[in-house]
Parts: C-alpha cells; sequence; structure tokens
C-alpha cells in the first residue's frame, strides 16, 4: 500500500502537502492517548485547497496518507531541530502543538522504532518529491516547488499571539530567487483581506531549505495558513464561502510562480 499519492501535472509546478495526511496505524495509534488519536495538528482541508488550484493550473500535487504524529516530513530525517533554542514538535514528536503528550506513559515509539518510520514513510515521500522535481526541471529547465500548509490561528507554544493570515517563507530568500520573493509579497500586499508576514515565525521548513536551489533552477516557497480563513479551529469543519475567496488569493500567487 502506498504511504502517498503524487498527482503529475504538466506545468513547472509541484505543491507539496507535507501534512495533509490524518492516518494512524493501528499499531501506533492504539499506545496514543485519545486526544492524540484524533490527530489534531493536520494541516486540515489543505488538499481540498489546493487540488482545484492544481487542476486548472496543470500542477503536480504530492500528498502523504499518514498524519505528521506517525512522522513529520518536514523535518530532518537525522531529527535536528528546525528552529534552535526554540520549542517545538520533531521528526517523530512525543507531544502535540499544545505541549501535552501524544503517547501513554511508557509507549513512547524507540530509536529502532523511529528509523522504522523514517524508512517507510519519509524515504518513499522525498523519494516521489526529488523524482517529480527532476522531471519537470527536466521537461521545463525550471521549477518552483510549492509547500502547503496550514496551522492554527493561535498556538502560544509556537508563536504569541494570532498568527497572520498569511505567512510565506523562503529560508531569508535563500530558498527563491528574489523576483519571486518580490512577485509574492507584492500580491499580498496588494489585496486587503488578509493580514500577511515574508519570513516571519515560518521561514520554511526541512523541505523548503533542502530542495531550494534558484541557482539550479528549483525555486521553493513554504505558505503557512492561518487555518480560521477556510475551516472551524474547534470542529475542523470545512467553510466553503471562506475557503472559495481564500483560494482567489493562493491562486493568484500560484500563477505567479508560473509567469
Amino acid at each position: 500500500m502506498s504511504t502517498y499519492t503524487l498527482h503529475r501535472g504538466t506545468a513547472p509546478l509541484l505543491i507539496s502537502l507535507p501534512h495533509d495526511g490524518s492516518a494512524i496505524p493501528d499499531a501506533i495509534s492504539a499506545r496514543m492517548l485519545p486526544a492524540a488519536q484524533r490527530s489534531v495538528d493536520t494541516d486540515w482541508h489543505v488538499g481540498r485547497l489546493y487540488q482545484p488550484l492544481a487542476d486548472a493550473l496543470g500542477a503536480s500535487v504530492l500528498r502523504p496518507v499518514a498524519s505528521r504524529y506517525v512522522i513529520d516530513l518536514n523535518r530532518p530525517a537525522d531529527g535536528q531541530a528546525l528552529y534552535p533554542g526554540r520549542r517545538e514538535t520533531g521528526l517523530v514528536s512525543t507531544i502535540g502543538f499544545d505541549g501535552q503528550p501524544l503517547y501513554r506513559d511508557g509507549a513512547e515509539p524507540s530509536a529502532d522504532e523511529i528509523q522504522r518510520r523514517v524508512n517507510e514513510f519519509w524515504r518513499p515521500y522525498h523519494g516521489a518529491l526529488s523524482q517529480e522535481l527532476d522531471r519537470l526541471l527536466a521537461e521545463h529547465g525550471r521549477v518552483v516547488l510549492w509547500e502547503g500548509h496550514s496551522i492554527r490561528s493561535r498556538v502560544p507554544m509556537l508563536f504569541e499571539g494570532q498568527l497572520p493570515d498569511f505567512n510565506l517563507g523562503t529560508a531569508d530568500g535563500a530558498s527563491c530567487t528574489p523576483a519571486l520573493q518580490a512577485k509574492l509579497q507584492s500580491i499580498l500586499e496588494g489585496q486587503s483581506r488578509y493580514s500577511f508576514v515574508v519570513n516571519g515565525r515560518f521561514k520554511g521548513g526541512y523541505i523548503t531549505r533542502h530542495y531550494g536551489r534558484p541557482q539550479a533552477g528549483v525555486q521553493a516557497v513554504q505558505l503557512e495558513l492561518a487555518q480560521l480563513n477556510y475551516m472551524d479551529e474547534d470542529s475542523f469543519a470545512y467553510d466553503e464561502a471562506k475557503a472559495a475567496m481564500l483560494q482567489q488569493t493562493i491562486e493568484q500567487l500560484l500563477r505567479a510562480c508560473l509567469g
């Protein structure tokens, strides 16, 4: 059984959604606390947000099946911290975004189990990601990797107050060209519905930092969305009207990547 799905497009754009999955294998779920079994820190509905846009633009889309609680595909396989000195969840985290434990006492994964999860889930996803980037780069001579993420608008463990609606990350400008960053920022500056920040609390995770090689024709951008703009953050219910408005701005950003 595949641990991811890949829809291959024709445009030089790959949309990666590494936290879209919410499935937790029974053998892992049985050792988790009830709250964790709901996979509450999923990037809820990002696949539903992006797929129609990808279809319209001819973009490729890569989505995992498993929850980030199984393994976080946007962390390096060696488990190094993304933001040293800050509290954060890890490669195979034992805490959620609320700082509370995910596993029952004594049921946390061992080092051997973590390595098995890397082999079973992390390596296949990154293998598919690398191969699709290579395919699109060979075909077009350039490609943009768009990292689609979302998170609750208030997560005190990770940031103070309420998160801006749009959080663009380019690894402080290292993962894409200055021209692309300026173009994306200009789009956000030109609208008044949503607040935004560029390279704020979320500068781009492992995927953005690792695969973004603008000098080699591969640009990478991460967009972290505040979930209140398209769903109910308590029930996880998708809001069609809000989502439709949000998609208009996301589509402008994606089209800029192809321009």
